[in-house]
C-alpha cells in the first residue's frame, strides 16, 4: 500500500501558507513575488505560484484587500494587505496553531527550551 508521502507532506505545508502569508502580510503590506522571497527566508520552500490562489481565496473571503502600485522595475505591482475581518482571522489561526503546536509537541515528547 502507498502511503502516498509526498501528498501528506504537500497536505501539510500547504496548511500553514494561508498562517504564514497572513502572519506576513500582518507586518507590511506586500505583492506576491515579496511574499514568496519572505517565505523562502523564513525557510519555507514554495513556488511562486502556489502563492497566488491563496492571496486569491483570502482576497474573496475578506481577509485581505490589495491597492495597485506603479513599479519601476516592470508592470505595476498588486500591493496586499490585512483587512479587519484578516486581522481577526490571523489573531484565531495563531492561537489555534499555537494550542496544537503545544499539544502535538506534548503527544511527540518535544520539549520547548
Amino acid at each position: 500500500m502507498e502511503l502516498g508521502l509526498e501528498q501528506k507532506t504537500k497536505q501539510l505545508r500547504k496548511g500553514i501558507l494561508e498562517l504564514a502569508i497572513l502572519t506576513i502580510l500582518s507586518r507590511n503590506e506586500g505583492y506576491g513575488y515579496n511574499i514568496v522571497e519572505t517565505l523562502k527566508e523564513g525557510d519555507i520552500q514554495i513556488a511562486e505560484g502556489t502563492v497566488y490562489p491563496i492571496l486569491s481565496r483570502l482576497k474573496n473571503e475578506g481577509a485581505i484587500s490589495y491597492r495597485w502600485e506603479e513599479s519601476l522595475k516592470g508592470p505595476p505591482r498588486k500591493y496586499y494587505f490585512l483587512t479587519d475581518q484578516g486581522t481577526e482571522l490571523l489573531r484565531v489561526l495563531k492561537a489555534e496553531w499555537l494550542q496544537l503546536n503545544h499539544s502535538l509537541n506534548q503527544i511527540m515528547g518535544v520539549t520547548n527550551k
